[in-house]
């Protein structure tokens, strides 16, 4: 089979295709054919070095396609079974031994493609708005890179649970997809200095939580904006990551509340897990979320995919097809 493994950390050339061979599933285990992958700075970090793991390193977080095998005590999931999966590296593969428990089955109304553009990056906008800061109406949340993977789909749950979005972009064509999203304001971060715009629009009184998915760039003025005792909710660093930070600078700031949570932790078990995907798959087969997909690529062109999403060219989500 092909896979794109990372031999030596750097830039995207570093993501290689091997030819290895198809594995076999161990215990509580499934071997997938995957017919989709998706693509995120989670296997940026990896690539670069930034998230440690042993080389070489497989990559790829989330897929989705059908299972091929079972190991002993895999009683998740049977042989056929359409699925996908978040959390367990080596996607970027023509197959992938998964732990069964792990694994979604897919509802008849999702195909492949809108199954691994939302595992990981639905699942994350689904935590943060339902559980990490429980959006409400009355509530205004800034979303950094509203436009992007999670962005796109945080607004489009946090219009559901009835708060205003506030959402900063880089681009016209990002702005209009982050207002059709439903956000009720954006701003350039690309042209304006979103501090003094994101107080005009809040008419002073500044923003209950900030999702900043950015890091070095945004995080300090994003603790600027928060209201008292507000929550600033830091789940990525596409611009570097955030310096240390002294504990007091909340408190100088309004008694504030700083989390940096990551998917794992609010999937901790299988039945967490089933309920996120349920709903997530449950509100894309009525309608109320929508899934972009902003670009395919096949597997051998992973380091386009990766040169595209680093030089944020894209809105949405981008997948790799194994040829």
């Amino acid at each position: 089979m092909k896979a794109i493994l990372v031999r030596t950390c750097g830039g995207p050339e570093q993501l290689q295709v091997n030819e290895l061979p198809v594995p076999a599933p161990g215990p509580g285990q499934a071997l997938v054919k995957i017919a989709a992958a998706g693509v995120n700075f989670i296997d940026i970090y990896y690539r670069t070095g930034l998230y440690k793991a042993s080389l070489p390193i497989a990559i790829g977080m989330e897929a989705a396609g059908t299972v091929e095998a079972v190991g002993p005590d895999a009683s998740e999931v049977a042989v056929g079974d359409r699925v996908a999966y978040a959390l367990s590296r080596g996607s970027y593969a023509e197959y992938a031994v998964v732990p069964s428990a792990m694994l979604v089955k897919l509802p008849d109304q999702i195909d492949f493609e809108t199954a691994a553009a939302a595992m990981l990056q639905g699942l994350t906008a689904h935590f943060l708005a339902v559980s990490a800061y429980p959006l409400k109406e009355g509530v205004t949340a800034l979303i950094h890179a509203a436009a992007g993977g999670v962005g796109l789909l945080l607004v489009q749950i946090a219009k559901m649970r009835g708060a205003r979005v506030l959402g900063t972009v880089s681009t016209q064509a990002k702005a209009d997809l982050a207002i059709e999203a439903g956000a009720d304001g954006v701003i350039f971060y690309s042209r304006d200095d979103f501090e003094p715009e994101v107080r005009r629009l809040s008419s002073g009184h500044g923003v209950d939580v900030v999702y900043d998915s950015v890091g070095a760039a945004t995080f300090l003025k994003g603790l600027n904006l928060l209201r008292p005792r507000g929550t600033m909710v830091s789940f990525g660093q596409s611009s570097g990551p955030v310096a240390p930070l002294d504990p007091q600078l909340l408190s100088q700031k309004g008694s504030l509340f700083l989390t940096r949570p990551k998917l794992g932790d609010y999937c901790a078990t299988r039945l967490e897990l089933l309920w996120r995907a349920d709903e997530v798959f449950g509100w894309i087969a009525g309608g109320q979320l929508k899934i972009r997909v902003d670009h395919t690529y096949p597997l051998r062109e992973a380091a386009l995919a990766h040169h595209d999403l680093e030089g944020r060219r894209t809105s949405g989500k981008l997948l790799l097809i194994p040829d």
